[in-house]
């Protein structure tokens, strides 16, 4: 699928396309600037889930523009962090065209997520970030028990797991989602924007398992966590 790297109004940020689907915004003078909303999210999680500035390591399943590891590299220096991303065309354009910066600690492979986790040793990782897209959906291996387990199986004690859906109400991928993810981890946090939960529209939905870290809410952003996980998707 054809990817292309689009310049932006800001000097020096960029959009990552693939097949014509925004995937990554990219602001090389400013990591910190995380412009889609959920990968905000993200970012916030793991800023939560550590004190501050502490190295962690972090697997991420699927890559595209890199953001969320030039964000970790930023504010973590010295993390150890591996890219998932089977797509080496993709990560060859991003890495000639917004290069990472010298000594980043990010290391990309040339791998899906099932085949790259078989890879990684047992309790070695601190967060796990999946967000992998084909055609605009997860591809559903990577939300099956199986899949989970290896999650599960790779992160360290007191690790997180941030898992990225494209949904929208009632949340039959989500529900499953959530389902699988209890087999192997708690759930105890979930969000979405209000108006993804009325219906009105797909938009992403992030489930955290393992550690319960702060997420916060808002008028158009709502949290779910504890029984209201269960309630709300299922699972419990």
């Amino acid at each position: 699928m054809s990817a292309s790297i689009e310049p932006t109004e800001r000097p020096d940020a960029y959009l990552v396309q693939v097949g014509g689907r925004p995937q990554s915004y990219v602001d090389l003078a400013d990591p910190t600037r995380l412009e889609f909303d959920y990968v905000r999210r993200i970012g916030d999680v793991l800023d939560a889930f550590r004190p501050a500035g502490e190295p962690v390591r972090v697997l991420h399943v699927g890559g595209a523009g890199l953001t969320l590891p030039r964000y970790v590299a930023h504010t973590r220096p010295r993390s150890a962090q591996v890219v998932l991303e089977p797509d080496a065309e993709l990560t060859e354009l991003v890495r000639r065209e917004l290069p990472l910066p010298r000594q980043s600690g990010i290391k990309v492979r040339a791998v899906d997520g099932l085949a790259g986790l078989a890879g990684v040793r047992e309790h070695t990782q601190d967060a796990v970030v999946v967000d992998a897209f084909v055609d605009g959906l997860v591809p559903p291996e990577l939300v099956s028990a199986g899949c989970v387990a290896q999650y599960a199986r790779v992160l360290a004690p007191g690790g997180v797991l941030l898992l990225n859906l494209v949904d929208r109400a009632p949340f039959a991928e989500a529900r499953r989602a959530v389902a699988a993810v209890r087999t192997a981890l708690p759930v105890p946090v979930v969000g979405a924007e209000t108006a993804t939960l009325r219906g009105k529209r797909s938009g992403n939905v992030l489930v955290v398992a393992g550690a319960d870290v702060p997420l916060t809410g808002g008028r158009d952003y709502r949290v779910f966590r504890g029984a209201q996980v269960g309630d709300a998707f299922g699972g419990g």
